[in-house]
């Protein structure tokens, strides 16, 4: 399929989806769009956020709407407010030539009233986040009982936020005869177990490998010392000076700071985290979307729903642990058939986390050196002259001020008049950078180091024993436990000792006086699902050795006398 006339959709969205600029189908409408056009069985789509899935569902349940009924004939699910209202006003944008089509958008944090008097207009497409579509379908003012098209757009999303009772319930009361549309980024077990529970003998279209990333963007990463994190971020944004955006902070507190501080120092920068209002996120959510922000510093929870075409690079101050969040993230960039980068800033102890990524992402992250202050000279001033050089000139407007102006400046020469002018914007940076010191560290010589302080840690005496409920079986390593000690205590200067791994839990000793510290600090952690249990190991001296004996957890296990007959 070559051009969507060829999939026979009506010429009247093919009409509109041409103003739209649409020449030809993605990859995973290609395959999408024929298949719903022609069966009714349910789907399960897997394809990278921002290639086209809204057009692939949206155009075939369009194109078989029954525009003579009112009734709600498809519902479709998505895991945000913003999500929403962008699918809705995609769908709104298709249909824009089909007449007695009507489409409702209904989410939480919006008055309800007035969704409910769009619904009762009656609405052949509702569009709705999980929680205010239960809300309604509760009230008995949206009626599932005569959908012929359900759709879980990001499902893996929803799941990750905690919808899935809501999706319960939502699909356990819909037809039996319906058909159910999956479209996920990722294939995690949580969707696997929906679709067999939800979905009859559903087939499944993947455009590209499960679980891995987009095909238009380069991965790099950064290794620097975790005190020089925020002015390597300043390097690479000045080294890119059109860059356009979203840095992904960890949490909230990291996010306020890293946007605070790059504000100070003069950044297009804002913040995008949940102690926001509706009204404030909505506010800087526009901005950036119509690029009167350059860099948006965002949690993944807050920077959920965002649909941003543009986006140069996406930058992961703090490197997520899980390898499919990276995948999300990094699928913000690289859309519509453009290139995009994917940038982690790391310390060499997250380098195991690094490798975890690659495996999943199927793709190299190929190291690149921290820009020095002289290169990033070179860039700014090539920049800069750049935009001299293609500025647009209206004559008409400047021509009443050029005798003052060439006054002014006549007793400058040509070279004068250029370093005049260059130096305006230029001298900052050339101050700024002046006898900058490198920020790399070598990769080999950091994990050699590391070892080294370890040992020296252990020689040194007053540790404390803890037990974590993680072993081999979850895939727990030394490397790993200590990134979730450090990811947890948001600590980089803690003494860790010992660390022994066994099959479903581990010990590891941190200095004594940090006790309190990693207690509140797990006191409600997950890890991949699990909530995770962080206690002090009672131990006592052997008499024989000097040595320690562990704290017996033998309790732990299956008592095998208990098997006997």
């Amino acid at each position: 399929m070559q051009t969507f006339e060829e999939t026979g959709i009506n010429p009247q969205i093919i009409k509109a989806v041409s103003e739209l600029g649409f020449e030809k189908p993605t990859p995973i409408q290609e395959l999408t769009i024929p298949y719903l056009l022609e069966k009714k069985k349910d789907l399960v789509a897997l394809a990278q956020t921002g290639t086209g899935k809204t057009a692939a569902f949206g155009l075939p349940i369009l194109n078989q709407i029954d525009l003579n009924s009112k009734t709600t004939q498809a519902l479709i699910l998505s895991p945000t407010r913003e999500l929403c209202i962008q699918i809705s006003n995609d769908i709104k944008s298709y249909s824009k030539y089909l007449n007695n089509i009507r489409i409702g958008t209904v989410y939480g944090g919006a008055s309800a009233d007035k969704q409910i008097a769009e619904l009762n207009k009656g609405c052949q497409i509702v569009v709705g986040t999980p929680g205010r579509v239960l809300d309604l379908k509760k009230r008995k003012k949206l009626k599932v009982n005569n959908i012929r098209y359900m759709v879980l757009d990001e499902a893996d999303e929803m799941l990750d936020m905690g919808f899935k009772d809501d999706l319960d319930a939502i699909l356990e009361t819909t037809p039996e005869d319906k058909q159910t549309l999956l479209f996920s980024a990722t294939m995690p077990p949580e969707i696997s177990k929906i679709a067999k529970k939800y979905m009859h003998d559903a087939d499944e279209i993947s455009a590209g490998e499960k679980n891995v990333g987009a095909e238009n963007v380069n991965h790099h990463y950064y290794l620097t010392k975790a005190k020089d994190r925020f002015k390597a971020l300043k390097r690479i944004l000045d080294s890119h000076p059109n860059i356009y955006s979203i840095v992904f902070c960890r949490t909230r507190r990291d996010t306020k700071e890293v946007a605070d501080k790059l504000i100070e120092n003069g950044y297009n920068a804002e913040a995008l985290h949940g102690d926001l209002s509706q009204a404030q996120r909505d506010y800087v959510m526009n901005r950036f979307r119509v690029k009167h922000l350059q860099i948006l510093v965002a949690t993944d929870v807050a920077a959920r729903g965002l649909d941003v075409n543009d986006l140069t690079h996406v930058i992961n101050y703090n490197i997520p642990e899980e390898p499919k969040i990276y995948i999300h993230r990094s699928g913000r960039t690289g859309r519509a058939g453009k290139t995009g980068i994917s940038v982690s800033l790391i310390h060499s102890r997250e380098l195991f986390r690094l490798r975890d990524i690659e495996k999943k992402l199927g793709k190299k992250i190929t190291r690149k050196s921290i820009p020095s202050g002289k290169e990033i000279c070179e860039r700014q001033l090539f920049n800069l002259i750049d935009k001299v050089e293609k500025i647009e000139i209206d004559n008409a407007q400047i021509e009443p001020f050029t005798d003052v102006i060439y006054k002014k400046l006549s007793w400058l020469s040509r070279e004068e008049l250029i370093n005049h002018f260059v130096s305006i914007e230029f001298n900052r940076f050339l101050s700024y950078y002046k006898d900058a010191p490198d920020l790399n560290i070598d990769e080999n010589a950091s994990e050699r180091n590391e070892s080294k302080r370890s040992n020296k840690r252990r020689d040194k005496g007053d540790f404390s024993r803890f037990f974590i409920n993680l072993g081999s079986k979850k895939k727990v390593s030394p490397a790993k436990l200590i990134g979730l000690i450090n990811d947890q205590t948001q600590m980089r200067d803690i003494n860790i000792g010992r660390i022994d791994i066994l099959d479903s839990f581990s010990f590891f000793e941190v200095e004594s006086k940090y006790e309190e510290e990693i207690l509140n600090a797990f006191s409600d952690c997950k890890y991949k699902g699990i909530n995770v249990s962080v206690e002090l190991s009672k131990e006592k001296k052997s008499s024989q050795n000097g040595g320690t004996r562990k704290r017996n957890y033998s309790k732990r296990k299956p008592d095998k006398r208990k098997r006997k007959r």
